[in-house]
């Protein structure tokens, strides 16, 4: 079995010992079944990961003992996702994938045609949580608070925005970016499932940092949109 990985928003050191949240020790001693001398990994995004051991155990608390550090910290790709929210299962499925992919910011915008306007923030960020621990990640991305598009767009500065274009009329997006070197910051937006209104796509294509492409010659959904462009994205300008 893979060793237990656990986020922890504290300061991480060596010998340090940490009390865990009652949570925390739900999770690993109900429900993983771990017990005193038990190891698990702990990372906070910022000191990198931990071998930590269970050194006390309680039915609603605990506390780990640090041991050394097994990774150094590394910084994630300059590269962040805007999109619009969706419907509940769809919009925690495009943070987690984010968060897989290497995403370093996450930013909703709220569209014309956005469908849904209501987010639980905390709950996003529970289940980004969730992500980095399963797969060996080291940082979270940071989850935004919710602007409209509009507002986005006006204060853009000369940061690139590679647009996916549902017209599919622009460059096939390897190709659009295929001249920009590896560790450009970039941004990356994902339309509605109702697509731009024409004063919203008038408004991206003024901005002289945006990048049109064009993810294929099929009309994806949302979350599948938004999973093709990081995975391009981080395979041409980001880490993989």
């Amino acid at each position: 079995m893979s060793t237990v990985r656990l986020f922890l928003d504290i300061p991480l050191a060596a010998d340090r010992a940490v009390p865990l949240e009652r949570d925390h020790a739900h999770y690993l001693f109900n429900v993983m079944r771990l017990g005193q001398g038990d190891e698990i990994l702990v990372f906070n995004g910022q000191d990198g990961e931990w071998a930590a051991v269970v050194a006390e155990t309680a039915k609603k608390r605990g506390v780990l003992a640090l041991s050394k550090q097994t990774r150094a910290q590394t910084e994630l790709p300059d590269i962040e996702l805007l999109f619009a929210p969706i419907k509940k299962a769809r919009t925690d499925f495009i943070v987690e994938k984010a968060c897989e992919l290497g995403c370093r910011r996450l930013r909703p915008v709220f569209t014309q045609h956005t469908n849904s306007e209501r987010l639980n923030l905390p709950r996003l960020r529970a289940h980004m949580i969730e992500a980095a621990e399963q797969c060996d990640g080291l940082s979270v991305p940071v989850l935004e608070e919710p602007l409209k598009l509009r507002d986005v767009l006006a204060g853009w500065k000369d940061r690139m925005l590679i647009f996916c274009n549902e017209a599919r009329s622009a460059p096939e997006i390897s190709a659009a970016l295929a001249s920009f070197p590896r560790g450009k910051a970039a941004s990356i937006l994902i339309g509605p499932e109702g697509g731009f209104s024409p004063t919203e796509m008038e408004a991206i294509g003024s901005l002289d940092a945006a990048v049109p492409v064009s993810l294929g010659p099929r009309v994806l959904r949302a979350d599948t949109a938004a999973v093709a462009a990081l995975a391009v994205v981080q395979s041409r300008l980001g880490d993989w």
